[in-house]
């Protein structure tokens, strides 16, 4: 029984680190947006390092439009399942 509660106090605390972590990330995204953006607009740097840059612009941009979507669909879904429930 001790070890079972030490065990869900660890993983909780854990979570709560990784949590943290993950939020001082997120506040460093729009640096990481500079950094991506620099090279692709900098006619100083070569034209494949530019394509690369807006390749990753445009990935990171579709993939953000396909999370969005995902969002709204499982939110309909849920609402579905709450007013019809079987």
């Amino acid at each position: 029984m001790k070890e079972r509660k030490f065990k869900a106090a660890f993983l909780q605390a854990r979570r709560e680190a990784v949590s943290q972590a993950i939020a001082r990330i997120q506040q460093a995204t729009g640096a990481a947006g500079a950094v991506a953006l620099k090279p692709m607009t900098d006619a100083n740097v070569p034209a494949a390092v530019r394509l690369r840059a807006a390749e990753f612009v445009f990935d990171r941009a579709i993939k953000g439009v396909e999370l969005e979507d995902i969002e709204v669909r499982v939110a309909a879904l849920e609402d579905a399942a709450k007013t019809n429930p079987r």
